[in-house]
């Protein structure tokens, strides 16, 4: 996901987005510990796309509390 993507979406939906990403890679990272995965580099993906997201979460907060 990229990040004028991220900023086109209201703080829900971004947090929304976290979570399931979140849980996304849960499930990649159990599936790896017992078999192979397709595409490895995708665990690579999300947790880029999750610090991503929280980065612009973090935007943001400080926007807001800066005034």
């Amino acid at each position: 996901m990229r990040a004028d993507e991220i900023r086109d979406m209201d703080d829900v939906d971004v947090q929304q987005a976290i979570e399931d990403a979140q849980e996304e890679l849960f499930r990649l990272r159990f599936r790896s510990a017992t078999q192979l995965l397709e595409n490895p580099m995708l665990v690579r993906s999300l947790k880029r796309d999750i610090a991503r997201m929280k980065t612009i979460l973090r935007e943001r907060e400080l926007e807001q509390a800066e005034g």
